[in-house]
């Protein structure tokens, strides 16, 4: 075959892409067709067959009548999941696969396995995939799965794509993962036929490997079936069928193929590029996009064999060994999106486009120079199923109960198979998983994006162009943007914020003294014919944020910052959820749901946790004892019974109103869940003015008798009604006001007017950030989540644990309590002035003992500061005597510096400026 030297030159000579090539416009090349034929680099291929359909010949064993569990899709995904369903003790588990296992997708992946991620969940999920596959397996099965073990070795051909390494070197050493920064020189010594001549060094990961789809697959099934799980080939789900249960709530029944129904409970959707299809079925949205995604495989290159595999992300490619050959293959500006996915694939593959391929083979020769003589022996170009934030969809839809996705694997479904797989099976059998797996559950997305094309397809087709881009802290999408604003997103706009995206909602990231900088249209990076915008005024100032270094912009937070240490700042919170809670068994509810004592009189507002049953936290909100009324307004529906008014987490809105909602339903309460979300906006006025500038707005009276910290009232502002609450997340005097949406304008000016003369600046959440990190305060899942319960997390006071009233988790605490914590959440201060970010390794008396999890600057006492949660190396409890006994260091990038570990915030740890004493 024709080498990749001169596939680029005939690539190079080819007329630029049409703009009927452009995404969601006319019908894609004849690429976008499958053959029925590849050669592909595997010795265990399921190949295409001649003759009659899966459907014509049957399913290859009889089907049950009932389930416990039906998993649909044969893939890495539905064999993982199915396999640790059987390893949970389910022994009513099956799988229904329309083909063959491995068909679609899955049979084709490079089957990559890389150890290290900028995430310490993934790194978990990435450790139990090596172990299933490289131990557990061939124990129980007698079978080898496929994994090759020849290590991974990452190119930084800059100086932040190496600190980028050094920080997940860094990371790895809280989870005992080896790896080392190698120079040039060293790099060139473990393999000899690569360039590093324009690299800064490598991080090299010698336990790294890669498996092999069908050896993965076919283990995995013998594994599962001999635990009692079935597996049904041949079999096409055309249905699923709904139930509506007596309290109105919409649950899975049973499953429909060609050959009969099957009744369940419970499904789960591991279909994968076909996944879209099955969710239609149960009326559930499931928001992902199908684009081609290939690689090539070499002739045989003398010398490569035993080398590891490499990723040169700055050349957006990855090289994977094969046997005595390489694949080759990458991430590109300007992928094919598969329009209209056939139910008919199953082991075919596309033709490769070349013009699209071409831009990964001088990247690819530049790095091992003699790719440039080397033939070309295959081509595999499938499809790929891609999420709007790269990260993969799971947990139970929103839409329907009993109805689980484990889809949208960004082409790492392999890599992460096993891990997710575990955690599924967590889900489906205990209600929730064992780790922390917000940033996957398809509840992260508010329901008025999963079903919007546009915004699916722009923030896919970006995740997929920047999947090897340098993950910096403080980054932010371009795609997608402005699909929820807030009342004040001109009056900010104006006032020259620079807006942060959460899930589709803008809100106010930090204010910029050069002028207006609003997000433009997506312009697909230039690709599909697409004009990539020349004067950007936000993405300039995006691109600033591409530092591991602090900021140029870092004296602008502080001038927000100190403004609310010594005057005031007001903060728009408007993307905040506020949901209300009323009805006769509101407070039954309530009681249950909430960690905290929230039978409070009307008037009074509680800070509190949601937790699972494993004591685990699922959400802190603010929880508000209502007056019963006549009412009907957004600040006051009408409601017979109790009512409470919950303000939680904007980044976490449809979590928390899915999540109480499956409660109400378990539980069946009787009550109403109502989201007044978009009719109410929400301004924070904090520091030591802020009294002094409300008196001039509000018509109350602001004392502390009056108006006692953790309190709320109706009052007038500049003639508007609105709810007023007492309350801070920056640890100062301040005030909330939430204002029906149509007065936001006219009391945030009036505020603004009144705060003139007092030094008040308007902030946004980078300031709220360091200045609650600065304080204590938690961030849910940052330093909180659904795997920490309140008690390591230091928030026993959030707890009523010494009252009587059940509530969700108590058993959990309680027995949490009398063992005693194995690890507890610290605060670090570093005195070197040193940018923390979070993921730092934390060293105690030589040994690591966590890893940081949020990270800020505290500008009032001019330091960097992080919270992680230690454990004793030994095993042992973490007494607050073993906390302070230790010498502190963080490690950064490579570097350790030593850290105070503190047990109270390094900030007014007396709460004296909450109270207004200062």
């Amino acid at each position: 075959m024709a080498s990749l030297s001169r596939a680029l030159r005939v690539a190079a000579t080819r007329p630029p892409l049409s703009p009927a090539r452009r995404p969601g416009l006319c019908p894609l090349s004849s690429g976008a067709h499958p053959t029925a034929e590849k050669n592909v680099p595997y010795q265990r291929t399921l190949k295409e067959e001649a003759g009659p359909s899966a459907a014509a010949r049957g399913p290859s064993r009889p089907l049950p009548s009932t389930a416990d569990v039906v998993v649909i899709g044969g893939g890495s995904l539905g064999c993982q999941t199915l396999y640790h369903l059987a390893k949970l003790g389910v022994r009513g588990a099956l799988l229904l696969e329309r083909e063959r296992l491995t068909s679609g997708t899955t049979w084709h992946t490079a089957g990559l396995l890389w150890q290290l991620r900028p995430s310490d969940v993934e790194v978990e999920l990435l450790a139990h995939t090596r172990r299933v596959v490289s131990r557990d397996l061939p124990e129980e099965t007698g079978l080898h799965a496929g994994w090759v073990q020849n290590g991974g070795l990452f190119i930084a051909s800059s100086q932040q794509r190496l600190l980028e390494y050094q920080r997940l070197m860094s990371l790895g050493k809280a989870y005992g993962v080896e790896s080392h920064v190698l120079s040039p020189a060293e790099t060139k010594a473990l393999y000899p036929l690569m360039n590093v001549d324009d690299l800064y060094g490598t991080l090299y990961v010698p336990h790294d490997g890669t498996m092999d789809p069908a050896g993965t697959c076919s283990a995995l099934a013998r594994a599962a079936a001999t635990r009692g799980a079935q597996i049904i080939e041949n079999c096409p789900v055309t249905g699923i069928r709904v139930r509506t249960d007596d309290f109105g709530v919409r649950r899975v029944a049973a499953v429909e193929t060609e050959h009969g129904s099957i009744q369940t409970p419970r499904v789960v959707n591991c279909a994968g590029v076909w996944a879209g299809a099955v969710g239609r079925m149960a009326g559930v949205k499931v928001p992902l996009v199908a684009m081609h995604h290939a690689y090539v495989v070499t002739e045989r290159i003398e010398g490569i064999q035993n080398m590891p595999n490499v990723r040169d992300h700055d050349a957006s490619i990855y090289l994977r060994l094969q046997g005595d050959a390489l694949s080759v293959g990458g991430y590109e500006a300007n992928p094919i999106f598969w329009e209209e996915v056939s139910d008919k694939f199953a082991f075919g593959l596309f033709d490769l486009d070349w013009e699209v391929f071409a831009q990964h083979i001088e990247g690819a020769v530049n790095r091992v120079p003699v790719l440039e003589k080397t033939g070309v022996k295959s081509t595999v170009c499938g499809p790929e199923s891609f999420t709007p934030d790269h990260k993969p969809l799971m947990g139970e839809a929103p839409e329907l109960r009993g109805f689980f996705l484990g889809c949208g694997f960004n082409s790492a479904g392999m890599m992460l198979g096993g891990g997710c797989g575990q955690e599924l099976a967590h889900w489906v059998v205990h209600g929730r998983p064992e780790k922390d797996m917000y940033s996957y559950d398809i509840r992260r997305f508010h329901c008025s994006l999963t079903g919007h094309q546009r915004w699916v397809r722009e923030r896919s087709h970006e995740s997929y162009a920047r999947n090897y881009a340098v993950v910096f802290p403080h980054d932010e999408p371009l795609a997608g943007r402005s699909m929820r604003t807030g009342p004040l997103h001109q009056e900010l706009l104006a006032q020259g914020c620079m807006f942060q995206e959460r899930h589709g909602w803008e809100r106010p990231g930090w204010f910029t003294p050069e002028g207006t900088a609003p997000v433009l249209p997506y312009d697909y990076y230039g690709a599909y014919g697409n004009q990539a915008h020349q004067d950007h005024a936000y993405g300039k100032l995006l691109a600033d944020e591409h530092t591991f270094d602090f900021p140029p912009h870092h004296n602008v937070i502080k001038q927000e910052c100190l403004a609310c240490r010594g005057a005031a700042a007001v903060f728009d919170m408007s993307y905040f959820g506020k949901f209300y809670l009323v009805g006769e068994d509101a407070s039954k509810a309530a009681d249950w749901l909430f960690s905290a004592d929230v039978s409070r009189p009307p008037g009074s507002t509680v800070y509190t946790c949601m937790l699972n049953h494993r004591g685990g936290t699922e959400s802190d909100l603010t929880v508000s004892r209502l007056a019963p009324g006549p009412r009907g307004s957004p600040l006051a529906p009408a409601f017979e019974g109790d009512g409470y008014y919950l303000a939680v987490g904007g980044a976490a809105v449809q979590h928390n109103w899915s999540y109480i909602l499956s409660v109400l339903q378990d539980r069946r309460f009787r009550c109403q869940l109502i989201d007044s979300s978009e009719d109410l906006g929400l301004i924070s006025i904090q520091g030591p003015a802020s009294r002094a500038i409300l008196r001039e707005v509000l018509d109350a009276d602001l004392s502390n008798e009056a108006f006692p910290f953790s309190t709320h009232k109706l009052v007038t502002a500049a003639g508007h009604l609105v709810r007023a609450m007492r309350l801070s997340f920056v640890g100062e005097l301040g005030w909330e006001l939430h204002i029906p949406r149509p007065s936001c304008v006219p009391v945030y000016r009036a505020v603004m007017a009144a705060g003139a003369k007092h030094g008040l600046v308007p902030a946004g959440y980078r300031a709220i950030d360091n200045l609650s990190i600065e304080k204590g305060y938690r961030h849910w899942h940052a330093d909180l989540r659904p795997d920490d319960s309140p008690l390591e997390a230091g928030l026993a006071f959030a707890c009523k644990l010494k009252a009587a009233t059940p509530f969700l988790g108590r058993e959990a605490l309680e027995e949490q309590r009398a063992q005693g914590l194995r690890r507890r959440l610290v605060c670090f201060t570093v005195d070197e002035r040193v940018p923390i970010f979070g993921l730092e390794a934390i060293w105690r008396d030589g040994h690591v003992v966590g890893h940081t999890r949020r990270a800020g600057f505290g500008f009032a006492i001019d330091k960097s500061i992080a919270y992680g949660y230690v454990r004793d190396p030994s095993g042992g409890l973490v007494s607050p005597d073993f906390v302070k006994s230790g010498d502190y260091a963080l490690e950064r990038m490579g570097v350790t510096y030593p850290a105070q570990a503190h047990l109270k915030s390094p900030f007014d740890p007396d709460n004296k400026r909450v109270k207004g004493i200062y």
